[in-house]
């Protein structure tokens, strides 16, 4: 039996409720957009035509009106009869919010019962003129990568192989063969996500720095790094705004992003040297060579892969707006991360077997914002398994 992720029920009851809004279903390449989507149009029993506009060469609005018109088709010989039209990839089509808005519109004006559902492989790149163009019209549905428990229900895949294989469900049968499984997550996932998602739909004056900046989050997730010895470390004279830029570009196509430093205020957090961190620990162990056993037995690497794994559990519940993360670092007082949701405030630091004195950051924080939690993970505190199955909220 299929596994189906929680967010098909939220789809589907969404489709279930009378005409209100366009449905955009934003996410990660891989993450099972497609396949969730595929599911609640059955389930919902609309008659349903599905598109995609992830080719090489870009679809324009033509297409797009076309796709919208045969779709339209399927509510014609019922004025009553609702419809359901699902187009995947939308973000390759220029200008495409102008063309929904316009389309939308007039079904809303003829009162024509067509219910749509947009998906889109890069978050940040989807979100672009939505607010102008299509502000009233739509809702978001964030899918972030599968969590620790939706790897192990799928798969019955133990917390080793959740932290090393990391939580891309296609790549999942691939396991057992690890160059195969490296190799699809380095062609068919990195490279693919960058040139397809990234680079060929925003500007980009150093395609081979922005590259070359992923291998280092990757190689350094879970460390605080200045964009000063980011530069250093890329050989590159490049300045800072360029680097945060193709970090945020990175971020949005779900696959790093550069956790900023709590300080109570906004400007400086901006300012602060970022915290690396992946989405995804695959990422992470596909482009460090090492097998599991080579892994396992690394213990700075392992340290390493547990704190990105409990970063990128925080940093997904972040992307799906449930909670904001950071890091805090005063002198050589540190917390791994710090997260906020509404007036809550929780301090979480992770005992992986690195050395440091997870208590004297802790109890530092504590005294400078009185947070409501201080949560150890790993040893002598949460166990990581159950922290991993948990939901981020829970926690809060």
């Amino acid at each position: 039996m299929r596994y189906v992720r929680p967010q098909a029920d939220d789809l589907l009851a969404r489709l279930c409720e009378p005409r209100r809004f366009i449905q955009l279903v934003a996410g990660a390449r891989q993450v099972g957009k497609t396949t969730l989507v595929g599911q609640a149009a059955e389930r919902s029993g609309l008659p349903h035509h599905t598109a995609s506009a992830d080719e090489p060469a870009m679809r324009g609005s033509g297409w797009l009106a076309a796709q919208w018109e045969t779709a339209r088709l399927l509510t014609d010989g019922n004025a009553a009869s609702d419809a359901l039209l699902v187009l995947d990839e939308i973000q390759k089509i220029p200008d495409w919010p102008e063309t929904v808005k316009r389309l939308w519109d007039e079904d809303t004006r003829r009162g024509r019962p067509l219910r749509v559902v947009l998906l889109g492989s890069a978050p940040l790149l989807v979100q672009r003129g939505l607010t102008e163009s299509l502000a009233g019209r739509f809702e978001v549905l964030r899918l972030p990568h599968w969590s620790y428990s939706e790897m192990h229900a799928a798969f019955g895949w133990t917390l080793d192989q959740y932290l090393f294989y990391g939580a891309y469900p296609g790549a999942a049968p691939l396991i057992g063969q690890h160059d195969r499984w490296s190799s699809y997550i380095r062609d068919a996932l990195v490279e693919t996500t960058i040139s397809r998602d990234v680079l060929l739909l925003s500007r980009v004056d150093k395609p081979a720095l922005l590259r070359r900046l992923f291998e280092l989050g990757c190689a350094y997730s879970g460390q605080i790094l200045s964009y000063t010895k980011m530069t250093g470390q890329l050989q590159e004279a490049g300045n800072t705004t360029t680097l945060a830029h193709y970090l945020d570009l990175l971020a949005g196509a779900g696959m790093l992003v550069g956790l900023q430093k709590f300080a109570g205020g906004v400007v400086r957090r901006r300012g602060s040297s970022p915290k690396l961190q992946v989405l995804n620990t695959a990422l992470m162990t596909a482009l460090s060579g090492l097998s599991l056993v080579e892994a396992r037995a690394d213990r700075e690497f392992w340290g390493r892969l547990v704190e990105s794994a409990v970063g990128a559990h925080l940093a997904n519940a972040a992307a799906g707006g449930e909670v904001d993360v950071f890091y805090w670092r005063d002198r050589n007082r540190e917390v791994d991360f710090v997260v906020h949701a509404g007036r809550r405030l929780a301090a979480i630091e992770v005992k992986s077997g690195r050395a440091r004195n997870a208590r004297s950051g802790l109890d530092a924080f504590a005294t400078s914002f009185q947070p409501d939690r201080s949560l150890i993970v790993g040893s002598e505190g949460i166990d990581l398994e159950q922290f991993l199955a948990t939901p981020v909220a829970n926690w809060i």
